[in-house]
This record gives structure tokens, C-alpha cells and sequence, in this order.
């Protein structure tokens, strides 16, 4: 079993060249630059991190609650037995002032235990972001706020996609939703790879596969950039059916799914088929076995008056 991201790892090989959904076939659209990011070599803290409190401080200013925007790293906190530090940056998020995205930064640092494990965690009190990171955080989180009003409003953030996994891929977490398009959010220096496609074209194959309400209208996937400021849009059905049906068969795993649930349901009824025999086996033996007794008792009964005629006779 994998996550969305670690299956895309696994099948790297299998992808052809420029990949399944080729980054070609979306429609780009830049969005105006009004403030200037820092060069991104001035900041101090790795990409994963900033890109993640650019995630979550955009759905908390957005309007989801602290708990709800940093639902994953407080999940992660708590398996990690850091619950209470974590509390504690939590309730320092206020705003995009300095402290609110110094602890951010601290508060996805819990990350990684949810979504790799323990063995991926440091401890977050080495994480400092400098100006020029929170700068470029605040800036980032304010050019998504002006998408959002552009492309939104948001119908669902942080959702999953049960009933749309498999034993293949178990795990994986989307980012927005808004009327009719599934939205990933990239925080990236460079251009957009067949792995952020695949990713995207993955978790609506889930959705749609879930059977949650929240996927019936989508027919879209986008990818946002706040880095660069540009968006990447797409229809999926100008996505080749092949390229689909692949996908959902050789990289999700839903022919195996389906499978397996055939072999299970043939398993149940051969088994419940098997129990009718043997109840109806064990009904007939019980009766034979009271028929056996029965007689038993009778051929007694005649031997013991046999017996006593004979003794009576003999005593004449």
C-alpha cells in the first residue's frame, strides 16, 4: 500500500516520455505580479515547509479555523506525542505578522509523522525562518487569497477520498475544490513535471470514484502556483480514455479492486454454501444418531423381558 505521491515513486519507469498527462496539454495562464519575491536561494528553511505554510496559512486566512487549516500537522503532533508544542504554536497563528508565520513553519514540521512516519521527524525548534523566508510566505499566501477570489470559492479544503482508495494506493490528501475543478497547490521554483499531473489527474479518478457529493460537479483539474503566480488548467474529458482507463487500472489498482471484491463475494457465497451442507450433514447425523438411540433402547428393552420371561419360566 502507498500514498498518491509514493505510488507516482513506484511506477516512475512506467510513465511514458513526458508523461501520462503531458504538462503541454493544460491551458497556462500567468497572473499579474504586484509584490516581488526574495530569490528563493535567500531562504533558509527547505521548499516542503514553505510550500505547506503557504498551503495551510492560505486555508486558515481563507477562513477555515487553526485545527482545520493545520488539521495534518496536529494529527502528526499526536501520534508524535507533541501535542502540547504543538498547541503552542497553533494558538501563536493569528495573521501573516511575523510570529503567526514563524510557528506555521514550526507547526508543519509535524508533517512529516502523519504522512512518512516517526523515523522522518526533527525537531521543529531548529526550524527559523528568516525575513526573507517569511516575506516570501507572506507574499505567497496573499497572491493566493487574490486567486481564490478569482477562481473560487472554495467548496471544500483539506478533503480524502474514502471509498476511493485501493490496496495500492491507501492514502493521499487533496488541496481545494471549488465549484467545478479539483486545485493542487505547487509551491515550485521550477516548472511544472508529468508527476504533479499525474498527481492531480489521480485525485480526481478518487474523487469520482468515492462517491462523495463534493465530486459530482468537478470536471476540471487545476494547479496553482503561487510561486510564479501561474495557474494550469485542464477539462478532463479532452484527456484521452486510454490514458485514463491505464491509470486507473495499472496505477491506482481498481481492476484489482474489482477483482478482489468478485473473489470475495464468490468466496462468501461458496462458504455460506459450504455451512448449509454441513448444517444439513450434521442435522441428518443428529437425527440418525436419536434413530440409533432409539433402537438401541428398544433392543435393550426386548433383551431385559427375554431375559425375565426366561428367569420366571426357569423358576416354575
Amino acid at each position: 500500500m502507498a500514498t498518491v505521491t509514493g505510488r507516482i515513486k513506484e511506477i516512475t519507469q512506467m510513465q511514458p516520455r513526458g508523461g501520462f498527462l503531458p504538462v503541454k496539454e493544460f491551458e497556462k495562464i500567468e497572473l499579474p505580479i504586484e509584490e516581488e519575491l526574495h530569490e528563493i536561494e535567500q531562504e533558509n528553511i527547505i521548499g516542503g515547509l514553505v510550500g505547506m505554510a503557504v498551503d495551510y496559512l492560505t486555508r486558515y486566512m481563507n477562513g477555515a479555523t487553526v485545527d482545520e487549516a493545520f488539521q495534518i500537522s496536529l494529527l502528526g503532533a499526536k501520534l508524535g506525542g507533541f501535542e502540547k508544542q504543538a498547541r503552542f504554536f497553533a494558538d501563536n497563528i493569528t495573521g501573516l505578522d511575523e510570529r503567526s508565520i514563524d510557528s506555521a513553519c514550526k507547526l508543519v514540521g509535524y508533517d512529516c509523522i502523519y504522512r512518512v512516519g516517526p523515523k522522518a521527524y526533527k525537531p521543529v525548534v531548529g526550524i527559523i525562518p528568516n525575513d526573507e523566508t517569511i516575506d516570501n510566505i507572506r507574499i505567497m499566501v496573499r497572491r493566493s487569497i487574490e486567486f481564490i477570489k478569482q477562481y473560487g470559492p472554495i467548496t471544500k479544503d483539506g478533503f480524502t477520498f474514502e471509498g476511493g482508495y485501493t490496496s495500492v494506493v491507501s492514502a493521499g490528501d487533496g488541496d481545494f475544490l471549488t465549484k467545478d475543478t479539483l486545485w493542487d497547490f505547487k509551491v515550485v521554483k521550477g516548472n511544472l513535471t508529468k508527476d504533479h499531473t499525474l498527481q492531480i489527474l489521480m485525485y480526481y479518478l478518487m474523487g469520482k470514484r468515492s462517491k462523495k457529493d463534493e465530486f459530482v460537479d468537478i470536471d476540471k483539474i487545476g494547479i496553482y502556483n503561487p510561486r510564479k503566480n501561474v495557474i494550469y488548467i485542464k477539462k478532463v474529458d479532452e484527456i484521452n480514455k486510454r490514458v485514463i482507463e491505464t491509470i486507473e487500472h495499472e496505477v491506482i489498482g481498481y481492476d484489482n479492486e474489482e477483482l478482489n471484491a468478485e473473489f470475495e463475494k464468490k468466496e462468501k457465497e461458496a462458504m455460506e454454501t459450504i455451512r448449509k451442507v454441513i448444517k444439513k450433514a450434521n442435522k441428518k447425523k443428529k437425527q440418525d444418531n436419536i434413530a440409533k438411540i432409539i433402537g438401541g433402547i428398544f433392543t435393550i428393552v426386548i433383551i431385559i423381558t427375554v431375559i425375565y420371561f426366561a428367569y420366571q419360566w426357569m423358576n416354575v
